[in-house]
């Protein structure tokens, strides 16, 4: 079995030293151009010319859980493409949120700006109640932030673009309920997909729909976010703040206002990072069960996106 690794701005000798180990008796290499045929491929943003070399490949495995650029290439057509379901990414997602809430709700910005001209700023508690916190995006990571946050004890509801049911959180789905979920929501938290249906999701109707002094939180994809429409309603009031990590450019051009906007506070698309070890016993037991001819959980459906 001949596995070919096409990770762009990736190390690839770790990569192939743990699958190599995962999977004993394959050959894994790192793919150049003119390359012999692979079997399986272990991807990250590859470049067309890739996949145009390699008809026959029966598998492709993304390292990360978003494929909206693997979408815009052509694929080869009998290949299954695979996204990691987890990767470690989950908890540290959760762990970010959970942060960014805390740090709005409590204010902790407002306390920190004192705490620099030595100003003992204390802040009267807020009642978590009146803070429901909406999720859009029930997947793996979605669901597990979901979770998270109801822990804290915030009203939690989740929207998704099918019926989801998760224990302790009000499930919301598809077009029809998407409104009745917006003007529940005052902290909105953004792990949707990036698809056809769901760029530019985060625009001034959507916005116009949340609670007065709404919070935002984008840790999915920059396009979800109108960016002009966010400054408009952070401008007027409507919104109170946001916690952006992913942006339409990366890294964020230095003369973009949303690094010197008050109420917007810029991470660089550091939310969850793909653990390697657990990514590559994930991607190997997956290769493992697809050559054994049994199902892998993280198939991507090519019509809907993800």
């Amino acid at each position: 079995m001949r596995i070919a690794f096409c990770c762009t701005n990736t190390k690839a000798a770790p990569w192939i030293a743990g699958l190599s180990a995962a999977l004993p008796g394959a050959d894994i290499h790192e793919w150049q151009p003119g390359a012999p045929q692979a079997d399986h491929a272990v991807v990250w943003a590859p470049p067309q010319q890739f996949l145009d070399e390699q008809p026959q490949i029966k598998g492709i495995f993304n390292i990360g859980a978003g494929v909206d650029a693997l979408l815009k290439l052509r694929l080869p057509p009998q290949a299954v493409l695979v996204r990691i379901d987890d990767g470690g990414m989950a908890v540290q997602m959760a762990e970010f949120v959970c942060h960014a809430i805390t740090r709005h709700v409590r204010e902790l910005d407002v306390i920190e700006i004192a705490a620099r001209r030595s100003e003992w700023a204390f802040r009267k508690p807020r009642r978590r109640e009146e803070f429901p916190v909406g999720v859009m995006g029930l997947g793996v990571l979605g669901s597990l932030v979901a979770n998270a946050v109801k822990q804290f004890d915030y009203p939690v509801m989740g929207w998704s673009r099918t019926p989801r049911e998760l224990p302790g959180v009000q499930c919301f789905a598809g077009e029809d309920q998407f409104d009745n979920f917006l003007q529940a929501t005052r902290i909105l938290v953004c792990l949707l997909p990036l698809t056809s249906e769901t760029r530019d999701i985060i625009n001034a109707r959507t916005l116009s729909k949340l609670m007065p002094g709404a919070y935002v939180i984008n840790v999915a994809r920059g396009a979800h976010v109108v960016d002009e429409d966010l400054i408009a309603a952070l401008d007027s009031g409507h919104v109170a703040g946001a916690a952006l990590d992913v942006f339409r450019t990366e890294p964020l051009p230095a003369e973009h206002p949303f690094w010197h906007h008050p109420k917007i506070t810029v991470t660089p698309h550091t939310s969850a990072r793909t653990l390697r070890d657990e990514s590559i016993a994930q991607i190997a037991g997956k290769i493992q069960a697809l050559e054994r001819g049994e199902p892998v959980a993280g198939v991507v459906d090519l019509q809907r996106g993800y």
